[in-house]
């Protein structure tokens, strides 16, 4: 019962006050755009470590997004005249077309200068990638065999032989014409006779479901446009969800047995509710998944029976979320129901699933996270987060007792690894952080013990200090600052320093290994990461304490986070960089326009920087559905005016900036980037206003060229 997901940033280099943007063109081939101010600046070299490609992976609302969730429309000014209509729309595609090949010609100029540095780096990280590539691929492990995905293929291997290289190849995405996607989520049937997989392109919302015939010579039975999740109910039958214009509202059944064909079987009819589907760890049930960011509703397909029609669990109620698994004729249900406001697990008999029959079996502690969660025959494991240490809660149903065992203290994100068996008496997953390459662990529940798993060796520094901070905010409220730094580091007041912020749909930081971070960790750099309102670090709670009327919060803890970094010696401003993806783009677009002394650059991935235009467009297909995340500010006035307070893009004004460096993508249907342009028009237009008025006195030199 997978919570959320993760996505990568790209890694590039800044200097001076330069605003770039990178893209796509439509040919699929990356293009970059600088939009560079012709000021010198003093010396600093930036390093944006966000990762490397896009990659979009989508996620239900009611599993809360790593990244702004929204689409939008270009549009010219409407005219009665329908010959001036199109006139006006030819200007703004026109004008649109000039300024992107004005700053491809820009940062075409400006990136030269950097060659050298970026060779470098470039071939460090390449030697960083030869250790780490094969350290962490998930595995799904079916009794005596094992599935995993490296590299665009899919392998079976027998469990013993999986790490002696003795594999089968089941699928690989160029062989099959599929050159260019990954892959996304793979799905065996029972019997083993059929796998799903999901592939997708980086540049496109659009995934698609290949179903796999297997054996001695896997054949390729069906091709699905357009999926976002898909499970089997039986051998030979799958349920998937459709997805258009970003969202999942309709859900299908479609057979594999000699009499082969496809229906409609549930259709969300409200444009606020998103619909996936899961299948419960015994396999007794298929659950059709209805979740809105505050909201869901569950109905049960019996896998004994999936041609029947499906049934609910319990009718939506405003405010509440519920997750379904199943163990021994009862419903175990993961939910917010009842006070604290935070997730509980209940259990119901299946025949009277109505929240009147939910029994508390286990209630988290306050302020803890919950990351997951996974059923077996006689246990359940919590995969949990409190005061930015990991651990789990081990349910024993047979002794009715639950052991807390503590994971190691380095570890920042779990993975766990898929074993359709729910008889199993192991748990296997994986834990990460910034700087440590996946490790493989298992829990036996019959040994009652954690086993780190013998993998190859991997030679990663072992000299990375983790700290663990608390900075105090505006409000007295304590907010968690996780630090890596190189332990052989001297004077680090004098270090670079690199924060990361996000702050938004209960989403977590996303902490999982990436080699620039360890790259960056080497070259003598420090990592900060601001756990602030807004995101799920510290629970439901949290993330309620940082949205809708709230999200000032998250700018304060933000702000109070850097300064105590610097007053702790953490490097100090003018070494300082905060780097921002998607709806992180708020608070630190946000801090840009408030308290610009306390860093010396930005870095923006497709960054959410104008919040108020963008919720007043109610045509936007994900518009309604944010209502509960940012606000509604055409039916409140006083939400518009909260949101005009704290919106980066209605806050620029004439100052001092730091450097800026966005990336965005011309074809994503979430951020386009026209709007990105239109900030980075503004905030430099705004960098040079000061500038020119400061350079009469003299304290600034404009450079002409």
């Amino acid at each position: 019962m997978k919570v959320r997901t993760s996505c990568v940033g790209l890694q590039n280099l800044l200097q001076g006050l330069s605003f770039c943007v990178r893209y796509y063109f439509r040919h699929n081939h990356l293009q970059t755009t600088c939009l560079y101010s012709k000021i010198k600046p003093k010396k600093c070299h930036i390093l944006d470590c966000s990762g490397s490609t896009c990659t979009h992976v989508t996620v239900p609302p009611g599993s809360i997004l790593p990244w702004r969730f929204f689409s939008c429309k270009q549009e010219g000014t409407k005219v009665p005249s329908k010959r001036k209509q199109n006139t006006s729309i030819t200007s703004s595609e026109l004008s649109y077309k000039n300024l992107r090949k004005s700053e491809q010609e820009n940062w075409n100029d400006i990136s030269a200068r950097y060659k050298a540095m970026t060779k470098r780096i470039k071939e460090k990280l390449e030697e960083l990638h030869k250790y780490t590539f094969n350290s962490g691929s998930p595995r799904i492990r079916f009794g005596e065999n094992v599935y995993f995905e490296e590299n665009g293929c899919i392998f079976l291997s027998k469990a013993d032989d999986a790490d002696e290289g003795n594999v089968d190849i089941l699928f690989s995405t160029e062989d099959l014409g599929f050159s260019g996607a990954f892959i996304q989520r793979i799905r065996i049937s029972p019997d083993q006779r059929y796998m799903a997989i999901s592939l997708k392109s980086e540049n496109s919302e659009d995934a698609t479901c290949v179903i796999v015939k297997l054996g001695h010579f896997p054949v390729v039975e069906k091709v699905i446009p357009n999926v976002f999740s898909f499970e089997w109910a039986t051998n030979d039958v799958l349920y998937y969800t459709s997805q258009k214009n970003l969202k999942c509202q309709n859900v299908f059944m479609t057979t594999f047995s000699n009499q082969k064909y496809t229906k409609l079987v549930y259709t969300e009819q409200d444009a606020r509710f998103f619909v996936d589907i899961y299948c419960t760890k015994d396999r007794r049930f298929l659950t059709i998944n209805s979740n809105s960011k505050t909201t869901s509703e569950v109905w049960l397909v019996d896998c004994r029976h999936p041609f029947k029609l499906p049934a609910l669990v319990q009718a939506r109620t405003k405010g509440i979320i519920y997750h379904i698994e199943h163990r021994n004729d009862e419903l175990y249900i993961l939910t917010t129901y009842g006070e604290p406001a935070e997730y509980k697990l209940m259990k119901a008999p299946v025949a009277s699933s109505g929240m009147e029959n939910w029994q508390l079996v286990y209630a988290l502690e306050e302020k803890t996270k919950l990351v997951d969660l996974e059923m077996f025959s006689d246990h359940c494991i919590m995969f949990l987060k409190n005061a930015g240490h990991l651990y789990l809660s081990v349910i024993s149903f047979v002794s009715h007792s639950v052991q807390s065992i503590k994971l190691p203290t380095w570890a920042c994100e779990f993975e766990l690894e898929s074993h359709p068996e729910h008889t199993t008496g192991t748990c296997y997953f994986q834990l990460t952080s910034p700087v440590h390459p996946p490790k493989h662990f298992a829990y036996s529940f019959k040994e009652n013990n954690l086993i780190e798993q013998a993998v190859q060796e991997v030679p990663i520094i072992t000299n990375c200090h983790t700290t663990r901070l608390l900075a105090k905010s505006k409000d007295e409220t304590l907010v968690p600052i996780t630090v890596f730094h190189n332990m052989n580091s001297k004077e680090l007041h004098r270090k670079p320093l690199l924060v990361h912020v996000y702050g938004a749909y209960g989403i977590d930081l996303n902490m999982s290994f990436k080699e620039e971070k360890l790259m960056l960790i080497e070259e003598g750099w420090i990592l900060a990461y601001c756990h602030v309102r807004g995101g799920g670090e510290l629970g439901l709670s949290w993330h309620k304490d940082g949205c809708q009327h709230n999200k000032l919060k998250g700018l304060h803890d933000l702000k109070a986070c850097i300064t105590l970094l610097h007053e702790l010696g953490f490097s100090q401003p003018k070494y300082t960089a905060l780097a921002a993806a998607s709806a992180g783009g708020v608070l630190a677009g946000a801090l840009c326009n408030t308290d610009p002394e306390l860093i010396r650059a930005m870095v923006l991935q497709a960054p959410f920087v104008d919040v108020l235009n963008t919720m007043m467009k109610t045509h936007l297909p994900l518009t309604i559905e944010e209502q509960e995340e940012w606000g509604n500010p055409l039916a409140d006035e006083k939400c518009m005016k909260y949101i005009k307070s704290y919106c980066p893009y209605q806050n620029i004004k004439t100052q001092c900036y730091p450097s800026v460096f966005i990336t965005a993508y011309e074809n994503d249907q979430r951020i386009p980037l026209t709007g990105i342009l239109q900030y980075v028009q503004k905030l430099r237009k705004a960098a040079l206003d000061h500038t020119s008025r400061t350079s009469k006195k003299g304290t600034t030199e404009i450079l002409a060229g």
